[in-house]
């Protein structure tokens, strides 16, 4: 059984996580935009075996009242969270977004991992060809997008939410992201995805896409960017988890390429699409083990 737990970020607002115990090497288990914690629970369980696993959720979702005020804030978090756990070189595991959050933080030099576990969440663009992509996530029709496909920031009373996240669990099954995952699963992370009800009574769907917003909107000249050369500034070693249907499956060559550039890099196919956390926790908890 995981416990919940809470860091103090540098504003005094928390960040949450799951605390899932174990005795071993200590895993610190980062989610993508729109999941939260809840996502990690059955790799966690199974990791908990041989490591001490900690599951965060990053600021804006879940149950960490902090917000971004600007687009570095969530992946910088890591550092408070690691500092804070008094955590000796973990493994960082990121899906997705998270998996940008885990190579940014190692590659501004916050946290010094035994090594990081990158699962279908990379950046491949160089600068320029990165940022007209963020630009077109934050055009006006991709937030309706995003906010007819995920929900995010809905504002529903009890009963609307219960509704909702209902209908998120009944399509499970044929769901694009969510197919082949435990729709319990399923159930536990968009519940995790409203926390507490706000002043006016309404639970929020967490991120906001104001949150979504700010986090794809870095600075042109911030030193740590989403672009490739990112990986020229990581270190340690690193698994790249590429899932047969991921985001990235067309795209192997150029992630073969960012493995071939320096030793201790490893690259791992496996079944499954882009949400392979979900779908396929046995694998990928083998995977990262």
């Amino acid at each position: 059984m995981s416990k919940e737990i809470f860091f103090e970020d540098a504003g005094g607002e928390a960040l949450a996580a799951l605390d899932h115990g174990g005795d071993g090497p200590p895993v610190l288990l980062v989610h993508g935009t729109g999941h939260n914690a809840a996502s990690w629970t059955p790799i966690a369980e199974r990791l908990t075996r041989d490591h001490r696993v900690v599951a965060v959720d990053l600021r804006g979702h879940g149950h960490s009242t902090a917000n971004s005020v600007d687009a570095e804030q969530y992946w910088r978090d890591l550092g408070t969270v690691v500092t804070a756990l008094g955590w000796d070189r973990p493994l960082l595991v990121g899906h997705s977004t998270g998996g940008y959050a885990v190579t940014a933080a190692v590659a501004a030099g916050l946290v010094e991992p035994a090594g990081i576990c990158v699962v279908d969440g990379l950046v491949l663009d160089d600068r320029e060809a990165s940022t007209r992509t963020l630009e077109g996530t934050r055009a006006p029709q991709t937030a309706a997008q995003l906010r007819q496909a995920f929900g995010y920031g809905l504002r529903l009373d009890a009963a609307q939410r219960d509704t909702w996240i209902g209908e998120q669990v009944a399509v499970t099954p044929t769901d694009w992201l969510n197919a082949g995952a435990d729709p319990e699963l399923v159930r536990a992370v968009v519940s995790r995805a409203f926390g507490e009800p706000g002043g006016d009574g309404l639970f929020v769907r967490r991120p906001t896409l104001e949150e979504v917003m700010m986090t794809t909107t870095p600075a042109p000249d911030a030193v740590i960017f989403p672009s490739v050369d990112v990986y020229g500034r990581v270190r340690c070693p690193m698994t790249i988890i590429l899932p047969e249907q991921g985001f990235y499956a067309g795209r192997r060559d150029e992630v073969a390429a960012i493995v071939a550039a320096a030793p201790g890099r490893r690259l791992v196919g496996m079944p499954g699409g882009h949400n392979v956390v979900m779908t396929h926790p046995e694998q990928l908890a083998a995977a990262i083990s």
